[in-house]
Parts: C-alpha cells; sequence; structure tokens
C-alpha cells in the first residue's frame, strides 16, 4: 500500500513538472527567469504537500510555551533606552506586506492606497511614521514593501510622491504560484498570461513566501551588505504596528551566543479574536498554532480564553543573517495551508500557502513579547475604519494613539450592517464622524445615515428593517438607544 501511495506521489510530481515547464514555454526573458525561480518554490511546496499525511499536529502533545518564552512588553521597557538609538535604528528595515487589494471594502486597486485619516492612505502614514524616525534620531531606515503581482504596478505608480521624503523605499515582489485543479491536482492555466480568464489561474501564497521571494530578490544581500540586521515586518492595514525602540533595543543588545533571531509580538486574546494563531510548545520549540491546523474535535478548546490567553498580531522582528542562513540551508519549514477557492466559471481549485509566523520554530532563541493591544489595530472592514476616523484616535506624524479624553483603554465594538461594506456607500452615510469618546458598543442595520455633529454613548443600536429608512438628525445624542422603525427627514 504505501509502495503504491509512494509510486502514486512520484507521478503526481512529475506530472506537474512537465506542466510547470509548458507554462514556461509561453513566456521567454526576464520574465521567464521570475517565473523560473517561482516554479522551483513551488514544486518544494508541492513535494510537501503529497507527503502530509493527517493534521500537522498532534493535540496531546500540544503544551503551553514556557514562562520566560513569552515576555510581558513592560519587562523590556523598563530597562529603559540608550543614549544611541540611532545605532540601534541603522541597524534596522521596516517591512510591510502590501500584496493585498481592497476588494473586500469595495475598492479597486492596493489596500494600502485606501484613505484612512485625513486624506492620508495605509502608505501614507507608513512613511510619515518613518520619516519621523529619520528626521528625529538622524537615522537611515528605509521602508521595503512587499508587493504581489496583484498589487505592484499601481504601487510603483504611487511611490514617485515619496521621492522628495526622507524615506528610502525598496519594492520586491511576492511569488506567483499556479492554483491547481482540486480533482487532478495540476496548474488550471495554459499560459502565463495575466489577462482575461487565465490571470484566475494565479495567486501569491501568503505572507510565508517572504523569505524565499525576499531572498530571491537580492534585496535581503543588499540590505546585509549595508549593515541591516533585523527586519520589522507587519500587516499594511495594521495602524498599530509602528517601530517599537524597546523591542529593537532588546534585540541588539542580546549577547552573540544567545542572539534572539525571531520575535513575535502577541497580544492578550479577547472575545474578538479567537481565531487568531496562538503560540504554543510543541516537541520543544516555540510554534504558532493557526486554526486550520487544529482538528475539528478541538477548535471550541483552540478559541478558549482561558486555555490559549495570547495570540498572533503578525508585527514580527526577524534576523536578516538567520533568514539567509535558512534559505541557503533549505531549513525553512511552515506548515501548507490548503486554502480551497471557486473560479468563476464554478472550477473547484486549491492554492498551497504558507504563513510568515510559521517559521518561528526555524529561528534560534525565537520569543514572544506580549504587547499592549494599541500595537494590534488592523482596518479589515469600514467597521474598523470607522473607529480610526473617529476622535477616539489622535494623529502625529503618522502615528495613532487613543485619545486621552477616552476613560478606559479598550476601543468599542462596532457592528455596521451590510449598507455600509464598501467604502464610497461608508462614506456616504456619514456627514461627519460622530463623537464617539464615550461609546461602549454600536450596531447599525439597514438603511441608515448620520447628520453632522452627532454624539454616540453607551450601547446603541439602530435597526431600519427593510423598506425602512432612518435619518439620525444633525447635533442628536444618542447613549444607551434603540433606533428602528422609520425616521426620515426631509429638506422643504
Amino acid at each position: 500500500m504505501a509502495q503504491f501511495q509512494e509510486m502514486m506521489r512520484q507521478q503526481l510530481e512529475s506530472s506537474m513538472h512537465i506542466e510547470l515547464g509548458k507554462l514556461l514555454d509561453t513566456t521567454k526573458g526576464a520574465e521567464k527567469e521570475v517565473a523560473k525561480k517561482d516554479f522551483q518554490g513551488f514544486e518544494k511546496l508541492f513535494h510537501r504537500f503529497l507527503q502530509v499525511k493527517g493534521p500537522s499536529v498532534e493535540w496531546p502533545k500540544i503544551q503551553r510555551p514556557p514562562e520566560d518564552s513569552i515576555q510581558p512588553y513592560d519587562k523590556i521597557a523598563a530597562r529603559g533606552l540608550p543614549e544611541n538609538v540611532a545605532d540601534s535604528l541603522n541597524k534596522l528595515v521596516v517591512v510591510k506586506l502590501n500584496g493585498g487589494l481592497g476588494t473586500s471594502m469595495g475598492c479597486k486597486g492596493p489596500k494600502s492606497l485606501i484613505s484612512v485619516r485625513n486624506e492620508n492612505t495605509f502608505l501614507d502614514l507608513t512613511v510619515q511614521q518613518i520619516e519621523h524616525l529619520n528626521k528625529t534620531y538622524k537615522t537611515d531606515v528605509p521602508l521595503v514593501l512587499m508587493n504581489s503581482f496583484n498589487t505592484d504596478e499601481d504601487t510603483k505608480k504611487i511611490l514617485q510622491k515619496y521621492t522628495h521624503t526622507q524615506v528610502k523605499i525598496h519594492t520586491f515582489n511576492q511569488s506567483r504560484y499556479p492554483r491547481i485543479n482540486k480533482e487532478s491536482l495540476l496548474p488550471v492555466s495554459t499560459n502565463m498570461s495575466m489577462t482575461g480568464s487565465t490571470a484566475e489561474g494565479w495567486y501569491p501564497p501568503g505572507h510565508g513566501d517572504i523569505y524565499a521571494s525576499f531572498y530571491n530578490s537580492g534585496l535581503l544581500d543588499q540590505l546585509i551588505a549595508e549593515g541591516k540586521e533585523y527586519i520589522f515586518v507587519s500587516n499594511i492595514d495594521n495602524l498599530g504596528a509602528t517601530v517599537d525602540l524597546h523591542i529593537l533595543h532588546h534585540l541588539v543588545t542580546q549577547p552573540n551566543g544567545k542572539r534572539c533571531e525571531f520575535v513575535m509580538e502577541v497580544t492578550d486574546k479577547t472575545r474578538a479574536d479567537v481565531k487568531g494563531g496562538t503560540l504554543i510548545e510543541y516537541a520543544g520549540k516555540l510554534r504558532l498554532l493557526e486554526i486550520a491546523q487544529v482538528p475539528k474535535a478541538h477548535v471550541d478548546e483552540f478559541k478558549s480564553v482561558t486555555k490559549f490567553k495570547i495570540f498572533n498580531t503578525n508585527n514580527l522582528w526577524i534576523s536578516l543573517p538567520a533568514i539567509k542562513r535558512l534559505q541557503e540551508q533549505n531549513a525553512m519549514d511552515m506548515e501548507i495551508i490548503v486554502n480551497p477557492k471557486t473560479l468563476d466559471g464554478g472550477q473547484n481549485v486549491i492554492q498551497l500557502e504558507t504563513a510568515v509566523g510559521a517559521a518561528i520554530k526555524c529561528f534560534d532563541n525565537a520569543l514572544g513579547i506580549n504587547v499592549p493591544r494599541s500595537r494590534f489595530l488592523p482596518v479589515k472592514t469600514t467597521s474598523d475604519l470607522l473607529l480610526v476616523m473617529s476622535n477616539l484616535y489622535s494623529l502625529d506624524a503618522g502615528s495613532l494613539t487613543m485619545s486621552p479624553k477616552r476613560e478606559f483603554p479598550t476601543t468599542p465594538h462596532v457592528k455596521l450592517g451590510s449598507s455600509f461594506t464598501k467604502v464610497q456607500e461608508y462614506l456616504m452615510r456619514f456627514e461627519s464622524i460622530p463623537d464617539m469618546l464615550e461609546l461602549d458598543h454600536l450596531t447599525v442595520s439597514g438603511d441608515v445615515t448620520f447628520g453632522k455633529n452627532v454624539s454616540l454613548k453607551g450601547t446603541v443600536i439602530i435597526i431600519a428593517n427593510h423598506g425602512d429608512r432612518i435619518d439620525i438628525p444633525a447635533g442628536s445624542m444618542l447613549e444607551n438607544k434603540i433606533v428602528s422603525g422609520n425616521l426620515r427627514i426631509l429638506d422643504h
């Protein structure tokens, strides 16, 4: 039986190799060379995908991480900062994951180009933050954007506007991998074209691809040659992911034999974060456990806030020489995420992905740091956008900080209905962003609009039933109110 399975695996790998060769033949020149490197990475991933039997973790072997493997942020910050902060900063590179589109928020093009605050986009805020550091400390911290084939062209066009800032900006591209037919396990594309229906046959393989594509781009070696030692990686839509000088100082002052090669920022889990990946100890190593790896019978246990108290913010600090070493030793081992998709024509495909944080187990002296919740401020929906556009936050040098006028540090729970999903529709429904300093919970459903200078306090629930419309009048103050039915304000 095992012999037969091995034979089938080899046959599938051989068929895949032939099909990839045919795809390469449809392109030439520099594009062909890039595709060749991409396909080498894909074949490694495909080989591992065929080897995997059953879940990647055995539940009984999972243990809580040892106490000292996750340090409280306060302990790290208590050491204070040296006089020569600039020395540490000059060893740093900021990397933003910039492969995503704004489609889930109804926008075309890269998500990083959506305006989030005072006409500033995610990318504007990132550049402002780094420029502020470089000006304050007279340093040269560069910004690196990991683009995907979906975002590269539009991002490069917009980068021209930053030519006069004090930030060097580099880009490299994530790999382009072929989606494979769920039944035959062969590529669905017949050529390398990215236009028309063939574009559906390709995907960027998750942010775990950062290690290989960064290395392949030549940029990793260039930055090491410039004396850079660490990258700070985060999602470009996490507005809390700013350069933290205390964590950086902790990294660069470790004694040589104990050099920490990987820091994962984690934060305390709330009921809203039950699906986030968590840190565990497994086979003597610190390891990231994602919900996709959890056997069905244990999903509720995984979501429990009592057993797994923290989750991964995807703010990561990683040693550049260590990435180079692991890439060259072919020792970067990340669990494969099998992501099923249905194409527009109804064809079922799978895409093989990896997550950047899953490589934590490959690095020496890896560490989790339990950071304040303020370092995790992702904008995934217009509900998140409402929070960051409101007076709950003030903006200074590209960084958002919670207003001191807010009496408690938690952010309100905001749930906007489907009429608010797209950014354009959302903006049309607010004449101005309400005062939310004393808000705990807001739910809005149906056809609802807000006039100017509305104030929301406590728990506010506004529900317009189908066919009804609710216009919240300008200047209203709603405190602990449920508004339903029909409320229209007409000009006369």
